[in-house]
């Protein structure tokens, strides 16, 4: 039996598992790999009550912010929404002393758990970057500092420690066998994986295919980064197809860390999506664009796939982003990743109307049962069947 042959079978069962999830009404509980990340750099956005609301709308049950904002923690008790904090770059400084860091831990995490559901800290964010390199250093003490914390409160069953990198710490990602992490952020890189093995937690990046496209829009296909249908490429070295960039760039991502000793890190992205508006050099920023982006990423992680160097191991996303940020620095396209405008009205139509005649700064925001179940029966149906409709273009 050939490759072609297996691989056609084995989308086939997904068709028909996907049609068993459908008819059996399994298919929301079985969403676990979805989250959006919540940040709060604008004017006038809805209160933490309200944006569980959101979540629920849209059947995700994860989400990040960038902050241990105490309004949001005490929102979110008893949600069952799972919420990851993060360690503002600036407070790293300070928790290179490992009784700040336990000071810290007992005074901004502990408070809420476990009512409220912390399942992870970022310790930072994006601490190496091409311009620059100066945090970098602290990333590590802090990381370790905070670890003990955990352990010393008892609170490590519940938590996991990591810290979001960019690509920028990859010395090459084409193609994805080939990636390799700069020598300037090697040895802290074999420290991070060190730590994350032993502790058990993710490796997190944040993975733009935006970016590259911006960039190269006359050497890189749109379909490819936008996870349309395509020709895809294939690894030389691996012979495994990609038929989207951000998979790609995920794989060069856990190549990078298997060459320094680390083949069963897991690789979650923190970060990924797509501007619905940006300034005239920058290419591709559209509703359309970014409509497309997010609704056949949320389409592959409801179908639970893998990257192709990991197939069998569900893909962790976290879209960027809940909200339009309007008070953002920085280009256009910074201020409008977001799925939703501040008022609750969707940005840019996603195929379904589950929130688009609602706004979260009303009071029509707490939906009667009906509603919710007419709208959620909406979204799930338009998702599934385009789905479905996905895996079986893939069979020919």
């Amino acid at each position: 039996m050939t490759s072609r042959t297996c691989t056609r079978l084995s989308n086939l069962f997904n068709v028909f598992l996907l049609l068993s999830l459908v008819f059996s009404g399994n298919i929301l509980q079985r969403v676990t790999s979805l989250g959006i990340n919540y940040g709060q750099v604008g004017n006038d956005l809805p209160s933490p009550d309200k944006v569980i609301n959101l979540l629920r709308s849209l059947r995700i049950t994860k989400t990040r912010i960038y902050d241990t904002n105490p309004q949001i923690l005490s929102s979110f008790a008893n949600s069952n929404i799972e919420i990851i904090v993060t360690i503002e770059n600036q407070v790293l400084p300070l928790l290179q002393d490992p009784q700040q860091a336990l000071q810290w831990v007992d005074s901004h995490i502990k408070p809420y758990i476990p009512a409220t559901r912390i399942t992870g800290i970022m310790v930072g964010n994006e601490l190496f970057t091409d311009e620059d390199s100066s945090l970098i250093g602290y990333m590590m003490p802090a990381m370790i500092n905070i670890h003990k914390a955990l352990v010393q409160l008892g609170l490590d069953r519940y938590i996991q420690v990591s810290s979001p990198c960019s690509l920028a710490v990859l010395a090459e990602s084409y193609p994805p066998s080939a990636g390799s992490f700069k020598p300037a952020v090697s040895s802290v890189m074999q420290q991070l994986l060190d730590f994350l093995e032993a502790t058990k937690s993710p490796f997190w990046i944040n993975a733009y295919p935006y970016f590259a496209y911006k960039d190269s829009p006359n050497k890189i296909p749109i379909d490819y980064v936008l996870f349309n249908r395509n020709i895809g490429m294939t690894d030389p070295n691996t012979r495994l197809h990609y038929d989207n960039m951000m998979y790609a760039q995920v794989d060069a991502v856990a190549f990078a860390a298997a060459k320094l000793g680390y083949r069963n890190i897991e690789v979650r992205v923190a970060e990924t999506g797509w501007p619905s508006k940006g300034d005239p050099g920058e290419i591709g920023a559209s509703p359309l664009n970014a409509a497309t982006y997010n609704r056949n990423l949320m389409m592959r992680q409801f179908a639970g796939e893998g990257t192709p160097a990991r197939r069998n191991s569900r893909l962790d996303v976290y879209i960027f982003a809940l909200f339009n940020e309007d008070m953002k620095p920085g280009p256009t396209s910074e201020k409008n990743y977001g799925i939703f405008r501040p008022d609750g009205s969707l940005a840019y139509n996603l195929g379904f109307s589950t929130m688009s005649t609602t706004t979260a700064n009303s009071e029509s925001v707490t939906y009667s049962s009906s509603a919710t179940k007419a709208t959620s029966l909406e979204y799930w149906t338009i998702l599934i069947l385009a789905m479905i409709q996905v895996v079986m273009l893939r069979l020919f």
